[in-house]
């Protein structure tokens, strides 16, 4: 009997329609993804059912369908301000393990948004780093701390996005060699890799990959397993992901197994 049979709680080839669309939705949440015929040979059932339980899923807002099977809906990016205030303590608790893959003398790159600016507020003084970033609320979070250079790349700043996006700031980016990078995701997909929603801010996260000897995606766990609009980079061009401590064990090797490592935070405080 195969692991995922025995996970189950009924036989498989025995599950009922509701009972395999609970199913479907579950393997969505830990895999990001499911294809109809592999479901099919698993329920014992033919892929035409498979797929009716895939209409009526993606019509009750619950999966995405796409050709050979489904997807999770992507979630949609509220603004920085909401964002802020947003599960603070999961952010604090991704950016204490995020700050962990930092060394003494790098050149960071650090990008917009809430989780990003936690990370910065958690960085270590004294350790002469340099920081370059398209947000204001990154640099203020290391302006009256010790032992930091603060570069802050101009260009049109987009209050959604907390950050100068655009060709001035990826232009002032290209210019700038650094070791390592914590782009902002939107979405985190085993197949795909890394996700945005706003052509120019993709263009940005990009630029930032592109620049950077490393690259370190910190993500909360409604980004895991979900695409967007437009795609960042590769899978394969991410050394290490970030995740909450509820992530579950299968999640985590399918990143493992692309040749990603993955650091596990500590469990929040809220």
């Amino acid at each position: 009997m195969s692991k995922s049979r025995a996970a189950a709680p009924i036989p498989l080839g025995e599950a009922m329609p509701q009972e395999r669309q609970q199913w479907i939705l579950q393997r969505l949440r830990s895999h990001g993804r499911v294809v109809a015929v592999e479901l099919a040979a698993e329920f014992e059932v033919s892929e035409d059912s498979i797929r009716r339980d895939l209409r009526e899923l993606a019509a009750q807002g619950l999966c995405k369908r796409v050709y050979g099977g489904a997807l999770p809906l992507p979630v949609a990016v509220s603004p920085l301000k909401q964002r802020r205030v947003e599960h603070t303590g999961r952010k604090q608790a991704l950016a204490r393990k995020a700050v962990t893959l930092v060394r003494q003398g790098q050149i960071l790159m650090i990008d917009a948004g809430s989780t990003n600016t936690a990370i910065a507020a958690a960085l270590p003084e004294r350790f002469g780093l340099t920081v370059v970033t398209n947000a204001p609320d990154v640099a203020l979070a290391l302006m009256d701390r010790e032992g930091f250079e603060i570069l802050l790349v101009g260009g049109r700043v987009d209050p959604r996005i907390g950050g100068a996006v655009g060709a001035q700031a990826v232009k002032e980016l290209q210019r700038i060699r650094a070791d390592l990078c914590f782009p902002g995701a939107c979405a985190v997909d085993v197949e795909g890799g890394l996700w945005g929603f706003d052509s120019e801010e993709v263009l940005f996260k990009r630029a930032m990959v592109e620049a950077s000897g490393e690259t370190a995606v910190v993500v909360t766990s409604d980004k895991l397993g979900t695409i967007a609009t437009h795609r960042v980079a590769e899978l394969a061009e991410v050394q290490h992901l970030v995740v909450e401590h509820d992530v579950d064990k299968a999640t985590r090797t399918a990143y493992t197994t692309r040749g990603v490592t993955v650091h596990r935070a500590d469990a929040a405080d809220e």
